[in-house]
């Protein structure tokens, strides 16, 4: 390396080390930025030494102004660590009610889930913003994970609904022609079907499935995936799909699972937690509890009667529901647990572990086909939670 490219370096190593730094006395490089370096360090000043230096001020066109300055300056990873950050430092909660920052931001799930928490306070001309907002990381997710899951399941379903006592409308004469080719009779040319494999396509739903989410505060991500999966399990003609929400209420919101907006905006994170008095109005939705997947997303931290969601949960479970506790539906890991609570579920059968995104439309296929989940898990390198 000679003397001037060595030289590059070392600036370029002054610099960032600047920027990392922040200036000032203490920093003791001497390394004076100008140009772009100097509103780059205006964005982090105003965010990481907020508080020696006021930090975004209180006036939405400022931030504004300052979010659009991180995405000229940021990449799109490093622009939603910073916007996680100034949501954590800078009360940017309370600035989120302003249209003219909402429409500034970089959208992303934390995004969706701080103007769910945030939507009862919102003012009319904030909301409509917001909702747009919403929509194009709805729009987004739906993109991703829509196919993914329609393909899963409906394979699964295909698999599930195969039996050996069709009726004959319902018998899969390709299938069951191939599975009887060593009873061909050469004498009277045919075949004798001993076996008969169908698919029960004339059913109205072939499974049931009961999405019952925990909207705490923490589970802001988890409802924002688990709406859209929601509303996409609801397309299927072949599942008949519910999605509750609760936290000391319930709500059922299955009559909006065609718009997934509106389910964020019907959900109101925060608040206590009731899983029993949650998982008793799930008990009212079964009817066919062989064929019906409980999953219930939720930390587990149960602020209802523990002894009784524990009885209510082994009821499920004897009368065949195929249940799974999702201690989160979501990128970011397992969140903090009860886990004397999982452990009492993993007694009864029902495993409890984080699940991400990508995963999911598999869990629901293993569920569907009635697979042991906690096996399910071990394959995938999930740790379960077992206290």
């Amino acid at each position: 390396m000679d003397q001037h490219t060595s030289s590059a370096v070392d600036d370029e190593r002054l610099r960032r080390w600047r920027l990392i730094l922040g200036g000032g006395d203490a920093d003791g490089i001497g390394c004076h930025l100008s140009g772009m370096d100097q509103a780059m360090d205006r964005t982090l000043e105003a965010l990481y030494d907020s508080d020696r230096k006021g930090g975004l001020g209180s006036s939405a066109p400022n931030v504004a102004r300052w979010l659009g300055d991180i995405r000229s300056y940021f990449p799109a990873s490093v622009v939603k660590v910073m916007q996680q950050d100034a949501l954590d430092r800078l009360d940017l909660k309370r600035m989120l009610l302003e249209p003219e920052m909402l429409e500034a931001v970089e959208p992303d799930v934390h995004l969706v889930a701080n103007l769910m928490a945030l939507s009862g306070v919102m003012p009319a001309k904030t909301k409509a913003t917001a909702r747009t907002v919403v929509a194009r990381v709805v729009t987004e997710l739906q993109r991703k994970l829509a196919n993914p899951t329609r393909q899963a399941i409906l394979g699964s379903l295909n698999r599930a609904a195969r039996n050996r006592r069709p009726r004959h409308n319902e018998i899969d004469w390709n299938r069951t022609i191939r599975a009887n080719l060593k009873h061909y009779q050469p004498a009277y040319r045919t075949i004798v079907p001993e076996t008969r494999i169908g698919y029960g396509r004339k059913r109205s739903a072939l499974r049931d499935i009961i999405l019952c989410i925990d909207q705490s505060g923490s589970m802001g991500s988890s409802v924002v995936y688990s709406g859209i999966f929601g509303a996409v399990l609801a397309s299927l003609p072949a599942i008949k799909t519910h999605m509750v929400v609760f936290d000391t209420a319930v709500v059922d919101l299955t009559e909006d699972l065609h718009d997934p907006v509106d389910i964020m905006f019907g959900v109101q994170l925060g608040g206590g937690t009731d899983i029993n008095r949650a998982l008793a109005y799930c008990q009212g939705l079964v009817s066919r509890p062989q064929e019906t997947v409980l999953v219930l997303i939720s930390d587990l931290y149960e602020g209802g009667h523990r002894n009784e969601m524990i009885k209510r949960a082994a009821a499920l479970v004897n009368a065949g529901v195929q249940m799974v506790a999702l201690l989160a539906l979501s990128d970011d890991g397992a969140p903090a647990f009860d886990r004397s609570i999982s452990a009492e579920l993993a007694a009864l059968g029902v495993p409890s572990f984080a699940c991400t995104p990508d995963l999911f439309p598999d869990l629901m296929a293993a569920a569907i086909n009635r697979q042991d989940l906690g096996r399910w898990a071990a394959t995938h390198e999930i740790v379960t939670a077992r206290g």
